[in-house]
């Protein structure tokens, strides 16, 4: 395609035309001004700098390489001189340039960018902690989009060392209880022991000694403060073994009580367990009018018919969110869809559309993959793994269950069974053991045993079920026993789709017939021919509808954390059931946080203007003529409720004097404040009772302020708001990242141990060496030359009939 690079001198070519037909008007000749004007127009195209784009295919034996060595406190825990001893090897056979990371700040996304120039190549030798500065996974995708090739070599670890951190609320509620984590880390995956002893002020809230063999453990520590004002919270651990660096065996943090929020309960069932539970937390008043509002933090509107809210009263209740206040709506037999909220102004608040949702769950999908060696022979295996994940990522199996079998050899269970892909935890997980799967180590091809796996996940399963294989056709090993498995299993009602990449592995036949299709043949199935690089775009059997409620029999619902990422559910673990539901469809936007087994919304979150709405589209646990939600308000899933109305609440600060807001620091980083005053005055802060603090107006009423040297470690105060100062960030991870090798794969690089990567590393970097690259090719000398054949033609002809016509007369 031609392209030009000055394409606004094209329009030099109007003038010409123009000229040329007013002297043809004027009788010049008209064949001579006609050749002028394209002899000129292929000029002026020629100064227009046309071009086209080029694809050469480039390679280099001395790949350009930068080896950055994470030299940072963290560091001391592996063997010394690794990444010294690699560039070594390197430098000898290629160029190579060593790059330094020291002190107490690990910045290696930083370091990534800087030195991701598209021409050469990246070897990280470090522990992959990453704790100041650009985060990994984006560093990552800047390197992989300028062309930049990352590999990463994982040290030797020769010493343990144990760090400990408290997790939870800085700004909590008076009488309310509180959980805190405190989270034990380790550098090795070995058993070890320990004691910790935990302290709200001086006073011991928990201790005891542990033992754990994985790389972190998280203890559980409920505490109520019964106090208002700044408070500490701390551990200290002591282990019973070895342990390199004691520095990061104590942590505070910082905790500052707040009044009892208060908030507006607006229902008829005062004596409902929901009722009970906002009473026990919050100041609540409880009436059936929307006056004085403005004061109130939340407001909760329980089982509440559409008929009891005027358009004022919408207005009113939206302008109050608008401005940052809460607005928590509880369904019933009242409400939502049963409440006429569908199409009505008030709607507008919600997160959710009063009809009903699709139904899409009941489904079971059994993904049955190849990774034979024949898939690595053959270049199929990155094919059969694309093909699974871009399955997992349909979001037309958001409601189902899914597994992952892989068979080789033998057939192993990936998976560990049936995962529920409504959550988005799950789904990544599957595709990061999906991602990691390798060829088997022998030739054999073992289909049979993946069948008989699937059988033993679904013989007990209701719904519907799919089995979806992914290979290269290469399933002539135990193809008898295979079918008859599969046999068994599609009289039992199981679904096949066979996906075949098609590859340089000749076709298994039988007959004349490949074995693949013959297969689904004998079992009803769907087969895909693909080709590699492409990506079956499977079409499911559609559900049969959920029964109506009306006809339909009372069933248990059991709920699950959609997103347990959510400040909601963060630090819950829902175990309850309900057994009827308003039925809702979240809108575009809004976060889906729990839903029934049959992916039926149960509380949705958004945003509306600064303010936060939630939607509990099931009753308060006391009901009308049948209870739908009795458990969710008894034992541990009464803290749904608080969690709910604590994100609801958002900032439990009273919105009145001066309210400060800051963060715990580390040791050496600095920490930003944020000062709001709500009445009239010179704003102050005095750190430690010391040190003024200059303030910058950012906002109406708002000021902030930096505090970039924190001082010591351990509890500090800004003008009686209580600030935690630990140890360094650097001794906080300690150990290798374990997703590093995850993030390095997904972005074309690999991850070596020193060993490897002397042997191997400068021959994957040759191989990455070789790109496509575009360049762009001038085409202005074909047009100039153009002109001139065309212009001296002209002269030629002219004189070549001079010369005729002057012997004629001669």
């Amino acid at each position: 395609m031609l392209t030009f690079e000055y394409p606004q001198m094209l329009a030099l070519i109007i003038p010409i035309v123009i000229a040329a037909l007013y002297l043809i008007r004027k009788g010049a000749g008209r064949k001579l001004i006609l050749s002028r004007v394209l002899v000129l127009s292929l000029l002026v195209v020629a100064l227009a700098a046309p071009y086209t784009i080029t694809s050469d295919v480039t390679s280099d034996d001395n790949p350009q390489i930068v080896v950055i060595s994470d030299e940072t406190s963290s560091m001391n825990l592996f063997k010394e001189g690794t990444a010294d001893s690699l560039y070594e090897a390197l430098t000898a056979k290629t160029p190579t340039t060593m790059i330094r990371l020291t002190d107490d700040q690990s910045a290696l996304g930083d370091a990534i960018m800087q030195y991701s120039r598209g021409d050469n190549q990246i070897v990280l030798v470090s522990d992959g902690n990453n704790n100041y500065g650009e985060e990994l996974d984006q560093a990552l995708d800047f390197a992989k989009e300028t062309g930049t090739t990352v590999y990463s070599v994982q040290p030797e670890l020769e010493k343990n060392d144990v760090s400990v951190q408290i997790l939870g609320d800085k700004t909590v509620i008076i009488g309310n209880e509180n959980q805190f984590d405190v989270v034990v880390s380790q550098a090795e995956d070995e058993q070890i022991s320990y004691s910790i002893e935990v302290k709200a002020e001086d006073t011991v809230i928990r201790s005891g000694t542990f033992t754990q063999d994985t790389r972190k453990r998280t203890i559980r520590v409920p505490h109520t403060f019964e106090s208002l004002g700044a408070q500490t919270l701390s551990v200290t651990l002591t282990p019973s073994g070895p342990d390199w660096d004691q520095i990061n065996n104590q942590f505070y943090k910082a905790i500052y009580v707040v009044p009892k929020p208060k908030i507006r309960f607006i229902g008829d069932d005062t004596d409902s367990p929901l009722a009970e539970v906002l009473l026990n937390l919050y100041d609540v008043s409880i009436t059936d009018d929307l006056t004085d509002i403005d004061e109130k933090k939340t407001l909760v509107l329980d089982n509440r018919n559409i008929n009891s809210l005027s358009e004022s009263e919408v207005g009113m209740l939206k302008d109050y969110v608008i401005d940052g206040n809460g607005l928590v709506v509880v369904g019933g037999e009242r409400a939502y869809d049963k409440g006429e909220y569908l199409n009505s102004s008030f709607e507008e608040l919600l997160p959710v559309i009063s009809k009903s949702t699709v139904w899409s769950g009941g489904r079971n999908v059994v993904l049955v993959l190849d990774v034979s060696q024949s898939t690595f022979y053959h270049e199929t295996l990155s094919d059969i793994l694309g093909n699974a994940i871009f399955i997992i990522d349909n979001e037309n199996l958001r409601d189902a269950y899914a597994g992952v079998i892989a068979f080789g050899s033998e057939g192993y269970d990936v998976s560990g069974g049936l995962v529920y892909l409504g959550v988005p935890a799950n789904i990544n997980r599957l595709e990061d053991d999906i991602s990691q799967l390798t060829p088997g180590a022998t030739s054999e091809t073992s289909l049979d045993q993946g069948f008989t796996i699937a059988q033993q996940w679904l013989e007990n399963e209701a719904g519907k079920m799919d089995v979806i294989i992914i290979s290269d056709g290469g399933i002539a090993e135990a193809y008898d026993t295979s079918l008859e498995i599969a046999t068994d299993l599609h009289e039992s009602g199981i679904n096949f789709y066979f996906i075949h990449i098609r590859s340089s592995a000749p076709s298994q036949n039988d007959g004349g017939v490949v074995l693949a299709e013959k297969l689904m043949q004998d079992v009803e199935g769907t087969h895909f021919h693909i080709d590699m690089g492409e990506r079956a775009n499977l079409e499911f059997e559609e559900l049969e509808e959920i029964p109506d409620e009306e006809t339909a029999p009372v069933t248990i619902f059991p709920l699950i954390e959609y997103n347990p990422n959510h400040f909601i559910t963060r630090n819950l673990e829902i175990s309850g059931n309900i057994t009827g539901y308003n039925d809702v469809t979240p809108k575009p936007g809004a976060d889906r946080v729990i839903l029934t087994s049959t992916g039926k919304p149960v509380l949705t979150t958004w945003r509306y203007g600064l303010g936060r709405v939630v939607a509990l589209t099931t009753d308060n646990g006391e009901g009308g003529d049948v209870r739908w939600s009795s458990q969710m308000y008894s034992g541990n899933n009464s803290k749904l409720i608080s969690s709910a109305m604590n994100w609801a609440i958002g900032d439990p600060q009273v919105e009145e004097g001066a309210v400060l807001e800051a963060e715990d620091t580390w040791y050496g980083t600095p920490v930003d404040l944020t000062l709001t005053m709500y009445e009239e005055g010179t704003p102050k802060l005095r750190y430690d009772n010391d040190e003024e603090l200059q303030l910058a107006v950012v906002g109406q009423n708002t000021y902030e302020t930096t505090i970039n040297d924190p001082g010591r470690i351990g509890m500090h105060e800004v003008s009686g708001y209580p600030l935690a100062v630990n140890y360094a960030i650097e001794y906080r991870d300690v150990g290798i990242n374990e997703d590093l090798p995850v993030l390095i794969k997904a972005n074309g690089g690999k991850t070596y141990t020193e060993k490897d990567a002397r042997a191997l590393l400068l021959e994957d970097a040759r191989a990455n060496s070789i790109r496509s690259v575009q360049r762009p090719e001038s085409q202005k000398i074909y047009f100039i030359l153009a002109a001139l054949v065309l212009f001296l033609s002209e002269i030629m002809l002219r004189r070549i009939r001079e010369i005729r016509d002057a012997r004629l007369e001669g």
